[in-house]
């Protein structure tokens, strides 16, 4: 215990003096995020070609933290958001719940190319529901979560995009919930099942016209151990377009497939879609 207590002691005394020293100068550091608040509404009164009254708003949140120093490169990245919906004869539902988080870290090896760790965790916040009455629950708080722990090589030409290779890769899905844990392909009595193989992760962030982001990322992983022709897919495009100060509209779109997670109707892998639209009030800091 002592020993353990001398050392979080130095650790501290340490990163103290660097801190203090590097207090003078952060041009190292690069930071920002933005937060977002959209609305969408549809009314109808004596509409003859039919439909249901609906109101949504959607809150997200997303931050980077990102260091370079001399052959050291450190990423972070965090993105949350949170969304209900009320369509009329359904109950109040969730149509965006993320919890995201990735680290990576990178030693240049040559040219634009790092050797790189990177670690990133992904869940949500509330239950998620198949049917209007909010009766059959297929998802929850850490059910699913997923975590990757990857080893590879990063290219980064540029501040824009980035593409990491990793042959060793481990994969955890977790899922707290014994009631769902069969819809992931966790054992009733585990929590979680770990995997092992390799992973490709792909990061574009640019802006492609005045004032229209485009940010994209691709992660595919396959499992060395079981089915590695089945390749996990995570495909995720998101464009920013800021009609001025405080006002922005946002289109997202989703695409997963993972072998392992079952459709609860016919017990069968398929590829998930989401899209969402929005216009409403955004900021960046």
């Amino acid at each position: 215990m002592k020993k353990l207590l001398t050392l979080l002691i130095g650790v501290f005394l340490i990163n103290t003096v660097f801190a203090q020293e590097e207090k003078k100068d952060t041009s190292y550091w690069t930071n920002g995020g933005m937060f977002s608040v959209n609305f969408n509404q549809i009314s109808f009164v004596n509409w003859a070609a039919g439909g249901l009254n609906s109101v949504s708003g959607v809150a997200k949140a997303q931050y980077s933290a990102n260091y370079k120093k001399n052959s050291v490169s450190w990423d972070n990245n965090f993105d949350f958001g949170y969304g209900l919906s009320k369509v009329t004869g359904y109950d109040l539902q969730k149509n965006e719940d993320i919890m995201y988080f990735q680290s990576k870290l990178g030693i240049k090896a040559v040219n634009k190319w790092f050797y790189s760790g990177l670690f990133n965790f992904k869940s949500q916040f509330a239950p998620g529901y198949s049917d209007k009455e909010n009766l059959n629950r297929i998802s929850d708080f850490f059910s699913p979560a997923f975590m990757f722990l990857a080893l590879g090589m990063d290219y980064k030409p540029n501040d824009k995009f980035s593409l990491m290779i990793s042959p060793l890769t481990g994969k955890v899905t977790i899922v707290s919930d014994e009631l769902l844990r069969a819809n992931y392909g966790v054992d009733i009595d585990k929590n979680m099942r770990p995997e092992f193989g390799a992973y490709l992760k792909s990061a574009l962030n640019t802006e492609i016209m005045k004032n229209v982001g485009l940010i994209t990322e691709l992660g595919l992983f396959t499992n060395y151990l079981k089915n590695p022709e089945k390749v996990d897919v995570d495909w995720k495009i998101g464009i920013n377009m800021k009609v001025n100060k405080y006002i922005s509209a946002q289109l997202s779109t989703q695409m997963l497939y993972d072998f392992d997670t079952k459709d609860p109707v016919d017990n069968k892998a398929k590829v998930q879609f989401k899209e969402l639209f929005g216009v409403g009030f955004s900021f960046k800091f």
